[in-house]
């Protein structure tokens, strides 16, 4: 029997965005207009219209803004609460503040910064429901991957490994790590165990790079169409000319 599609979303968006430089002074990337439209705004609505109904966001940096905006999500038909990260200890640590709201059901994680074409949500979902796995993790072809993490599948789709930020030119593969996935809550005890990266954080691709390493189930779903990053002030503005038009 298929697993249903998640119907929980953890949205990560407590960060500042130090690439965004001055843009980010007094407000949270998240709440950067593209288009016309807060960035965060647009992730919502695409997550609302596959399905989801109930977000758990999780704030920090000027967290006020965000949750002013959105309230408890009756505006967008959504349910929204929010956790705050008070220490930037890591995107693990972020992960973990949703455990008690997700409880024992799957879910969609999400970023803050990342938008896609609205069809591979549902695509993702499907994907999961139908495989039975532990995840399944979004991807993306690149050229060369060495700006994200080098995503390595055998032929059936299921990730074998995942490298961070590889050193250019050494990848053999074009898959690169494009930020969303579902899990199933088994995730959250990978997040708390995972040690500090060399960044001093604690991150979420190490958690999925020990569910692996446990021959767990990890699924690659490659993306089509439109996938941005927004990290930067100029992908603020490729992105809104793109979605403008």
């Amino acid at each position: 029997m298929p697993d249903e599609p998640p119907r929980d979303a953890l949205v990560l968006a407590a960060g500042r965005g130090t690439r965004m430089k001055s843009l980010t002074d007094e407000i949270p990337k998240g709440m950067l207009e593209v288009a016309g439209r807060p960035l965060l705004e647009w992730i919502v609505e695409a997550i609302r219209d596959a399905g989801i109904s109930r977000l758990l966001v999780v704030t920090g940096y000027h967290a006020d803004r965000i949750e002013d905006h959105f309230g408890d999500g009756t505006g967008f038909g959504v349910e929204i609460r929010y956790r705050r990260q008070e220490v930037r200890d890591g995107t693990a640590r972020a992960l973990l503040l949703g455990r008690a709201d997700i409880g024992d059901r799957p879910f969609l994680l999400a970023w803050g910064d990342i938008l896609t074409d609205r069809r591979n949500y549902p695509g993702l979902f499907r994907t999961f429901a139908d495989s039975a796995c532990d995840a399944v993790l979004s991807v993306n072809r690149v050229d060369d991957p060495y700006r994200g993490a080098a995503v390595y599948t055998d032929d059936g789709g299921k990730i074998l490994r995942i490298v961070e930020k590889p050193p250019r030119g050494s990848s053999t593969t074009n898959w690169n790590n494009a930020g969303f996935a579902v899990f199933r809550p088994i995730i959250f005890d990978y997040a708390e165990r995972v040690p500090r990266s060399p960044r001093g954080e604690h991150e979420i691709p190490d958690a999925v790079s020990a569910m692996i390493a446990d021959g767990r189930d990890v699924r690659a779903f490659p993306l089509e169409g439109f996938w941005s990053d927004v990290g930067t002030p100029e992908d603020l503005e490729r992105v809104s000319a793109l979605l403008r038009r």
